[in-house]
């Protein structure tokens, strides 16, 4: 299939209640201003695309039993090919899997992530196609001090610990897989997360990625 009509490049952002924009402080969603997709909109001007596709409690490969549809392995074939044509998918992903009742460890959430990448690398999405670009994004990593806050009964222990190592674990993992890049918000200064939560994205952390994603994107020095 081909798209010559469609000639703004398409980028998709496939996340968790982190690109759904869910806001600790005020118990909803940041505005169309605030969530990072919509400020990379805005960042990257009329010539682009941004789809916002971020759901509270996604995982990257675990099915959860407390709720359902959480899946992002299950649903990400339906979901690109329902926005094709697409130039890149970011995936920022990892956070929901390290809920202790997934009993994870980095290691293999890492697995996980790399399982979900090659799903969209394989998928009937990409423009004419294209070689297909995936941005890869770990989140940034829950802060121990969730463990006192609202969600630490949903979350359960050692989630903050799981997270941490996420980084360390997935880079090599990704290292010489074609088209596929790297990033990792937790090495962005002020990318970090709320202290009402200790596992949301703050509104400036979500100004921060949507800048380092304009640079990624487009290759910006800003």
């Amino acid at each position: 299939m081909t798209y010559e009509n469609m000639t703004r490049r398409r980028v998709l952002c496939y996340g968790d209640s982190n690109t759904y924009g869910y806001d600790p402080v005020r118990d909803g969603r940041y505005g169309d201003d605030e969530r990072y997709p919509m400020v990379l909109q805005n960042l990257l001007g009329d010539g682009w695309s941004v789809v916002e596709e971020g759901l509270p409690g996604r995982t990257a490969v675990f099915d959860d039993a407390i709720t359902e549809g959480m899946n992002g392995l299950a649903l990400i074939t339906p979901i690109l090919m329902s926005h094709a044509p697409l130039d890149t998918v970011t995936i920022m992903l990892g956070t929901n899997d390290s809920k202790n009742r997934f009993d994870c460890s980095s290691y293999l959430i890492s697995l996980g992530i790399v399982r979900l990448v090659k799903k969209a690398l394989h998928t009937e999405c990409w423009r004419d196609n294209a070689n297909p670009d995936v941005l890869v994004i770990v989140p940034p990593s829950i802060t121990p001090e969730y463990d006192k806050l609202k969600f630490r009964e949903e979350m359960g222990p050692g989630c903050h610990e799981r997270c941490a190592g996420i980084a360390a674990q997935l880079k090599p993992m990704l290292e010489g897989m074609a088209h596929v890049r790297f990033l990792d918000a937790n090495t962005l200064p002020g990318a970090g997360c709320s202290d009402v939560d200790g596992m949301h994205m703050t509104l400036e952390a979500h100004k921060v990625l949507a800048k380092a994603l304009q640079k990624e994107l487009t290759g910006s020095t800003l």
